[in-house]
């Protein structure tokens, strides 16, 4: 498995509790993570912030552009109406690079979650298509900010479905995964099929509405 402790990860989305709570456990992983935001004043709060929480140096925060710029490989944890219009003004500092798409396009009524029709079949697909020289990859979809958020859990017992066509940077991402403890990435098909992984968190929203939980997934016989 690829070692990823070598790589500057970069986060969209870190203010946000998805993409923080990825970002804290990176960084206490030993990975160099940088923080995107839409100023650089905001990112350089954020990731003081965390660092602090973290209990490391190894966070920096930057302007979306000056992270992307930085970054190895980034992540996209932003709101899903933000998803299109970030994607594109980073364009060109992503050409080459491993993008982890965890975005999950949802709404939400009277009757609870519920996922959204979008144009490229997936938010994955959107971000291929925004960003045609980019290796885009599906991940991360179903691990609970709650738990991400609280280091009194040691290990978060979940595993990550990761999807793309570019096996090695699937295997990346994998490796991205194994390296916060109890955490598992395990190859999820062609990015193609993104589009039912980001609407299976609307039934784990309702699950976890339903039983007060924070639950993730686990994929048995592997």
């Amino acid at each position: 498995m690829t070692d990823v402790t070598e790589l500057t990860v970069g986060v969209f989305g870190g203010t946000g509790p998805q993409g923080k709570g990825l970002a804290l456990r990176w960084a206490r992983a030993g990975i160099q993570v940088v923080l995107g935001s839409r100023s650089a004043e905001r990112g350089a709060a954020a990731a003081a912030a965390l660092r602090e929480e973290a209990g490391v140096d190894r966070v920096r925060g930057l302007d979306n552009a000056g992270a992307a710029a930085a970054a190895d490989l980034v992540l996209v944890a932003v709101p899903w109406e933000g998803h299109g219009a970030l994607l594109e003004s980073v364009r060109e500092q992503l050409v080459g690079k491993i993008v982890v798409d965890c975005v999950n396009p949802l709404g939400f009524d009277k009757q609870g979650p519920f996922a959204l029709p979008v144009e490229e079949g997936s938010a994955a697909q959107q971000a291929e298509k925004l960003l045609p020289e980019s290796r885009v990859t599906a991940a991360f979809h179903h691990v609970s900010a709650v738990h991400l958020a609280d280091l009194s859990i040691a290990e978060m017992a979940t595993d990550v479905l990761v999807l793309g066509d570019d096996r090695e940077a699937t295997d990346v991402v994998r490796a991205l995964a194994d390296a916060i403890p109890g955490m598992r990435g395990v190859y999820g098909g062609r990015l193609r099929n993104a589009h039912q992984v980001e609407a299976f968190t609307a039934n784990l929203i309702a699950i976890n509405r339903r039983y007060k939980a924070h639950a993730g997934i686990r994929v048995t016989d592997i």
